[in-house]
């Protein structure tokens, strides 16, 4: 079992980001929960890898050779897949993963979690999609998200495949007891 993790490769501005992707590593070490993550070892990135590998988890990076040649590569993971592009990258890391978790992080968080939730929705894969709402970093997205459906852009049944929570033990026993709404698979085979 392991799930993608998507987060910033900065600090971010309050410490209770750090905190939780040392404990999010720490946590999913001791479960037995590998991670795939972006190969990075600076920022929250670096922070999730230290605290899994500490507690003899399993982590495996995933990084373009453009960043890996700047340096920032964390050469102490389990794996570390070098890809060509940003491309690669995510679907490598979907390949890889069972499941996936964003914690903070700026725009390429958002862009993998779009994606993740994207290729749900039109049936590409029925792996669970979750927010870890630090400190409340994610509440202005969630209610944008809400503010879709109400809207009519999203449909329920794909907002219920987005798991919100802010313990880290909340999350992952969610993520493990969730499934796909049926809608969510039918439409890549077209019976919609």
């Amino acid at each position: 079992m392991r799930l993608a993790v998507y987060c910033g490769s900065s600090p971010g501005a309050d410490p209770a980001f750090m905190e939780s992707a040392r404990a999010l590593g720490t946590t999913l070490a001791g479960r037995g929960i590998g991670i795939v993550y972006g190969g990075g070892r600076l920022g929250l990135m670096g922070a999730l890898a230290d605290a899994a590998l500490a507690a003899g988890g399993e982590v495996i990076g995933v990084i373009p050779e453009a960043l890996r040649t700047a340096e920032l590569a964390h050469e102490g993971c389990t794996g570390l897949h070098v890809v060509a592009t940003m491309h690669e990258r995510k679907a490598m890391m979907t390949d890889l993963c069972d499941g996936f978790v964003a914690l903070p992080g700026g725009i390429g968080t958002m862009d993998e979690l779009f994606e993740a939730l994207s290729w749900a929705q039109l049936g590409y894969h029925a792996k669970p999609c979750g927010l870890l709402n630090v400190a409340g970093f994610y509440d202005g997205l969630i209610g944008f998200i809400d503010q879709m459906v109400a809207a009519g852009f999203v449909r329920p049944a794909h907002r219920a495949g987005l798991v919100v929570a802010g313990r880290i033990d909340d999350l992952l026993d969610r993520l493990a007891r969730h499934r796909p709404a049926p809608g969510l698979i039918r439409i890549a085979r077209g019976d919609l």
